[in-house]
């Protein structure tokens, strides 16, 4: 008599249907929450300001404090979600957030709003990695490209239509709706994903790694201040800067030895042997740098250059929202039988394509302009996210992904502030050398420029026409640094291209 075994099939019981489109629904709106939160607080600071009696430096910390928060915990939740699953984590992390959310918006003193927001990061931290590593348990791995279809959706809703909203409310309501608009979604996640989201079987407890966590903190901790806070300290210049500089290396150095030499390390580093994965991990830093640091350069960009209002500035990222939305209608199911790799090449060729446009723009920016080009954009991005994303999590075994989407969130913030320090830093420096060069040939005293048959309204022989002539020399300034800062984003993307050489094609891992 001959047995036969039967091998389980790993996807069988997984939801289908209704079922999973709901179960897709919920998990998005968990990232949405957090994205959302940020891009729509980083419009209302100005107004944030006056309200609580704050500089412009003690104001930014509002962002700082949280950056630094969800830096420290992003970790913390992967390890912990092995142990007691993901969906008890993930409606504590809800939960938590909109309780800080609610705090944050009562917030009467700048004290008050730092410890809100502090927590309202320890809490959101999980928001991303939990709910992903949950999508991509919930579909079968023929279908991981479809999830990340519908996740990159989802995680570009925020930041693309986030200073749209945040420029809405700061316009007609106050600041503190910033807040209150996280309550609705929080409530219709935390109901969807409990009644909806099966909680994980297969649990892994692990005995939790203090010493690996610590050093792991100081690291990312001491990271996230300097890139936050580098630029108004004026980077090595100021002690602080240059002891967090040597704290972070240190408790780097320290933690990668730790790591390979621990018997139960923090973070496993068997997810580094995966190459797509870790192809993956660059490639979505590369990804943050270019998506935050722009959005960063934008909005001021059309402001001061173009003349545009400040709700206008945001209602034109939604083309590059709509485009984002376009591409990721098709390509979850045009990756299962075109090579992803192909894709993410045309994904990197057209955001080096429309970033290089953006870099000959001028002071006269046309509307109609600005919006095919952000919806080309849009829909490169989504050419390069979502088959990163895919190729990244198909090789990786399932029992290593809350760990792996942990780390792939932490270094996606890590490049998102990567991105808006080197910009912004480049477009400060940039500013000022260009400022000098023009104003060396651009100066009351040049006979050219006094004969040049100047408008009657820049008289160079009264001090109001020498301020105009200033302030357009300003403005010229700052528009070449803008551009400088574009075509710098279309080299850098172009530069991490051979990374898709050393990625294989994706069969999905057991």
């Amino acid at each position: 008599m001959i047995a036969t075994v039967a091998t389980a099939d790993p996807d069988a019981g997984k939801p289908t249907g209704i079922k999973l489109v709901l179960i897709t629904i919920s998990l998005l709106l968990a990232p949405l929450i957090q994205v959302f939160d940020t891009s729509i607080l980083s419009i209302a600071l100005v107004q944030m300001q006056g309200s609580l009696s704050a500089t412009q430096d003690q104001i930014a910390w509002v962002l700082t404090s949280y950056l630094i928060a969800v830096a420290i915990a992003t970790p913390v939740w992967g390890a912990l979600g092995q142990t007691y699953g993901r969906k008890p984590l993930l409606l504590i992390s809800i939960a938590g957030f909109l309780l800080f959310s609610i705090f944050a918006a009562k917030s009467t003193t700048l004290e008050e709003m730092l410890l809100n927001r502090f927590m309202q990061g320890l809490f959101g931290a999980s928001l991303i990695p939990l709910a992903l590593s949950s999508l991509l348990a919930s579909y079968p791995r023929k279908d991981i490209s479809i999830a990340m279809s519908y996740w990159g959706v989802g995680i570009m809703f925020g930041p693309v239509f986030g200073p749209t909203i945040g420029g809405y409310i700061v316009e007609y309501y106050d600041w503190r709706w910033a807040f209150y608009i996280n309550v609705p979604v929080c409530i219709i996640a935390f109901t969807m994903i409990t009644f909806l989201v099966p909680r994980a079987g297969n649990r892994q407890p692990r005995k939790f790694n203090y010493y690996g966590f610590a050093l792991l903190a100081i690291t990312v901790a001491s990271a996230q201040f300097i890139l936050d806070r580098g630029q108004r300290m004026e980077w090595f210049a100021s002690p602080t800067i240059i002891i967090l500089s040597l704290v972070c290396a240190a408790a780097l150095w320290m933690f990668m030895v730790h790591s390979l030499t621990s018997k139960d390390p923090f973070l496993d580093p068997a997810i580094f042997y995966d190459k797509n994965y870790l192809s993956g991990v660059f490639l979505r830093v590369l990804f943050g740098l270019i998506l935050f640091g722009s959005l960063v350069l934008i909005p001021p960009f059309l402001q001061n250059q173009g003349g545009y209002t400040l709700l206008d500035s945001g209602t034109l990222l939604a083309p590059r929202g709509l485009g984002t939305m376009f591409g990721a209608l098709f390509l979850g199911r045009l990756i299962k039988v075109v090579d992803p790799r192909r894709v993410i090449m045309v994904g990197m060729l057209l955001t080096a394509y429309t970033m290089w446009q953006m870099s000959l723009f001028t002071n006269d920016i046309d509307y109609y302009q600005v919006c095919v080009i952000h919806f080309i954009q849009g829909f490169s991005f989504s050419c390069f996210v979502i088959p990163v994303n895919t190729v990244a999590f198909s090789t990786l075994p399932e029992d290593k992904r809350d760990v792996g989407t942990s780390f792939y969130a932490l270094l996606n913030n890590i490049g998102r502030s990567i991105g808006i320090a080197i910009l912004a830093g480049y477009l400060a420096s940039q500013s000022q050398v260009s400022r000098s060069v023009l104003s060396s040939t651009i100066s009351p005293f040049n006979d050219y420029i006094r004969h040049l048959g100047l408008p009657p309204s820049i008289d160079l022989s009264t001090e109001q026409g020498r301020a105009i002539l200033d302030r357009i020399v300003g403005q010229q300034a700052e528009l070449v640094a803008y551009v400088d800062d574009f075509r710098m984003l279309a080299i850098i993307v172009l530069c991490f291209i051979p990374l898709t050489f050393l990625m294989s094609k994706p069969v999905m891992a057991k």
